[in-house]
């Protein structure tokens, strides 16, 4: 079975963009990308550069991570919105979203109905793991099928934002499973779900 990862950005206060929801590490972002942080992103996840980072910075690597991607309509919307519909085009995309309507490029998926149910068959399927890209309100109604959780905590208290994890309080419990420091400052801490652990125990 393929897992599902959600591997994202956050500040030290767990918020993954703006109140307006743009892109955090756009031209008006608050999230910077310095260049030990880019290295370790092309080391070790390339998949996860959008296709015009990697082709200016000619990353020809495929990764051996994550053939899929899936995101919320909002996180869509940031790659449409700079002319970018197909941001992840060397991966496959899939969007979820009631109010999207149609393909917005024929090689994207859109998931209008029961999210949950079509990720349990993205997981049945063959291939390499399952990227979930965000947003937040995404991540929330995917919580229980998410196997690994990658956060990038950046150096930077945002006070308000999109969250980590939208919705309400609902605690689960994950188990650390590695730590890696990039001398600019951000902390990559990686977590999967603990042995029979889902909601609060």
């Amino acid at each position: 079975m393929r897992p599902l990862t959600y591997f994202v950005a956050t500040t030290i206060d767990g918020f993954i963009a703006a109140p307006d929801g743009g892109d955090p590490t756009g031209p008006d972002g608050f999230l910077d990308v310095p260049e030990d942080y880019l290295r370790f992103l092309i080391e070790q996840y390339p998949e996860t550069l959008p296709a015009p980072a990697r082709a200016a910075l000619g990353v020809t690597d495929p990764g051996t991570r994550f053939d899929t991607a899936v995101m919320g309509r909002r996180t869509f919307e940031i790659g449409a919105q700079a002319g970018i519909p197909d941001a992840y085009s060397h991966l496959r995309m899939v969007v979820v979203s009631r109010t999207l309507g149609a393909r917005p490029e024929p090689a994207i998926e859109v998931v209008a109905d029961d999210p949950v149910a079509a990720i349990r068959a993205l997981k049945q399927e063959e291939g390499r793991g399952i990227w979930l890209v965000g947003g937040g309100e995404l991540a929330r109604t995917l919580a229980e099928e998410i196997d690994e959780l990658v956060v990038k905590i950046n150096p930077v208290v945002a006070g308000a934002g999109v969250p980590l994890f939208g919705g309400g309080f609902a605690p689960r419990y994950l188990e650390r499973t590695a730590v890696h420091q990039i001398p600019s400052g951000t902390t990559v801490i990686s977590y999967r779900r603990a042995p029979g652990e889902g909601a609060a125990r």
